[in-house]
């Protein structure tokens, strides 16, 4: 049962700028730890952004620091992955992920809700 919901991803050329988007239809994001991941072809998925607590630190990814920013509108329930200096090694399917909150820092938790991903390639 598909939980969360992904949308934003393209083709763009390195250097261009892309916003991803994930909500919730059935639950509210608000209180809950809410994580960006990635997965490449032939790759392990990694932990891109991820805040644990409506109050906590976002973590970010080395690979990532600077160039990604995640973001909140609790009014529309919306979380975001604002991506810009896209890179070809960002081209993977970006997926959201849910679960409930924790004091923890990173994406290492057990996150147990998933969207169903959605594609981000990065080509000239």
């Amino acid at each position: 049962q598909v939980q969360l919901v992904e949308s934003g991803g393209g083709l763009v050329q390195p250097g261009e700028s892309l916003t991803l988007s994930c909500t919730a239809p059935e639950f509210s994001l608000d209180y809950f730890a809410v994580g960006w991941f990635r997965q490449a072809s032939g790759k392990e998925r990694e932990g891109v952004a991820c805040k644990n607590s409506r109050e906590g630190t976002v973590y970010y990814a080395d690979s990532v620091k600077g160039r990604f920013t995640f973001s909140r509108n609790e009014s529309k329930n919306m979380v975001y992955l604002q991506m810009n200096s896209l890179k070809p090694e960002d081209t993977a399917t970006y997926y959201c992920a849910s679960s409930l909150p924790s004091s923890g820092y990173g994406c290492y938790q057990q996150y147990d809700d998933w969207g169903l991903g959605t594609q981000v390639t990065v080509s000239s």
